[in-house]
This record gives C-alpha cells, structure tokens and sequence, in this order.
C-alpha cells in the first residue's frame, strides 16, 4: 500500500502547489475553476499511479473538490484553515489507498520501481519549498501589517525559499550542522536591523523559526518515507 500512498501524495502536492496558480487560488468561486482544478487533480492522480480508468481516482477527485468547496464558501481562510484543508485531503488519499491498495501495483508503471524514491524526493522538496513558502505567508500575514519593509520586492520570500531548499539537501545529505550555520548567519544578518525595532526582531524570529521548522520536518518525513520503501 505504501507505494499507493506515495504516487496519491505526490499526485496531490502538484496539482495543489504546483499547477494550481494564484489566479486559480483567487477564482475558486467561479464553477469553471473548480473543474479545472478537479481535472488536474484527476490527471494527476492518474498520472502518478499509471491507472487510466480507476474508477477509485474519480472518488478522489470528487471528495478533493468537495474539501475545496467546504473551504473556499464558508470563507475559511489562515494557517489553521490551511492545516484543517490539508489534514483532510491526507485522510482521503489515505482512506483510497486502503480501499484500493493495489493501484500502484496494477497501474502502469509498477515495472518502474525506482521511479518511487524519486516522487518521495520530489514530494518532500515541493511541500519544504512552494507549501512551506503558502504555509509560513499565512502564518505571518497577522502580523506582516504592522512591520514597515523597506527591503528588496520579494526579498523575504526568494530568502525563506532559499533557506528551506539548503535545510532540506543538508539533512538528506546527513548535514545536519549546515543548519546551525544557516540559524547563525541568518541571526548575524539580521542583527542590525532587528536590535533597532523589537516589533521587527520578534517578525524575524518567528518567520525564522516557521520556516525552519517547516524546512526540518518536511526533510525528516522525507527521510521516513524513503525508509519505509528500503527492502526489510
């Protein structure tokens, strides 16, 4: 079932954070936005698991769009919105999988092995970087108002990009230390700025701490997850 669970996820995170664009995002009310979307999450899923006809995939697709509707017209919207969305298209992935475990293993690439370990990579680094990126913006967006930024357009975001994309190769590579350095060359950087504004140094601080947690976490369960496909 693991190999299931793995083309679902990887299914997901790109037709949630890598094709669906910020115009989808801001149309989602429009009936023909959901479609779309509903078609790249079907696409997708099909795509990832080599299954064509699976009538499990239209489920899927059915119950995603139905999250999406709970989500997009009772106006949930924040960090914990965020979580909730996401926790619940897990459960459903999850809940397919166990229902139909084989469509991996029926499906077209179940020949291909090897093509697991890379979905789990691109997996991980597509939730360190583009969800990370949606998930730590939402958690700051309260406080984003009251902090004056005079710095480069988009500089924030290109930096938290960065930071994550080193944080993840440095544990996948055993380089835990290079994460130390990144805290302290990010604290040296920062400390001009922040030692004259205590608004901005508790901003810094925890957009910093969102981040790299987010970064660490997506990079263990990266870890976990390659465990899990290792031959016993």
């Amino acid at each position: 079932m693991i190999e299931t669970v793995t083309a679902l996820i990887f299914a997901h995170v790109l037709a949630d954070f890598v094709f669906q664009t910020k115009r989808m995002v801001d149309t989602k009310r429009h009936p023909a936005t959901l479609a779309l979307h509903a078609a790249l999450v079907l696409v997708t899923a099909q795509a990832a698991t080599g299954q064509l006809a699976a009538p499990e995939l239209l489920v899927l697709a059915a119950a995603h769009i139905a999250i999406d509707c709970i989500k997009t017209y009772g106006n949930f919207r924040g960090i914990t919105a965020f979580a909730v969305d996401q926790a619940a298209h897990i459960a459903t992935l999850a809940a397919v999988a166990c229902y139909a475990p084989d469509l991996w293993a029926t499906g077209q690439w179940a020949a291909y092995p090897q093509a697991l370990p890379a979905m789990i990579l691109a997996t991980g680094a597509i939730v360190s970087l583009i969800a990370g990126q949606h998930a730590v913006a939402l958690l700051m967006k309260p406080h984003s108002m009251r902090i004056r930024n005079n710095g480069l357009r988009d500089g924030g975001r290109q930096i938290g990009l960065l930071e994550r994309g080193l944080i993840f190769v440095f544990i996948l590579t055993g380089l835990p230390l290079g994460v130390g350095f990144l805290v302290g060359a990010k604290s040296v950087l920062r400390f001009g700025t922040a030692s004259r504004d205590q608004r901005t140094a508790e901003y810094v601080i925890i957009g910093t701490l969102a981040s790299f947690g987010w970064a660490i976490v997506a990079a263990l369960l990266t870890q976990y997850a390659l465990t899990l496909l290792s031959p016993s």
